[in-house]
């Protein structure tokens, strides 16, 4: 089974800086000011752990 990123919603606080490594796969969410997953797979798992490890509140993770 893939692993799936997921954003802690109650723990973003919507920096916007893995909508910026990695558009693909993070959106932000304008009406809560959040970051959201809206495709998954759109990136590689190198990419979106770059999202990952450059997330300041440290609220993505691999869902499995």
């Amino acid at each position: 089974m893939a692993r799936i990123p997921v954003v802690e919603q109650d723990d973003c606080i919507g920096c916007e800086v893995c909508t910026q490594i990695c558009p693909e796969v993070f959106s932000m969410n304008h009406a809560i000011e959040k970051s959201t997953v809206h495709n998954p797979q759109g990136a590689s798992a190198e990419k979106i752990e770059q999202a990952m490890d450059s997330c300041p509140a440290a609220c993505i993770y691999w869902q499995e």
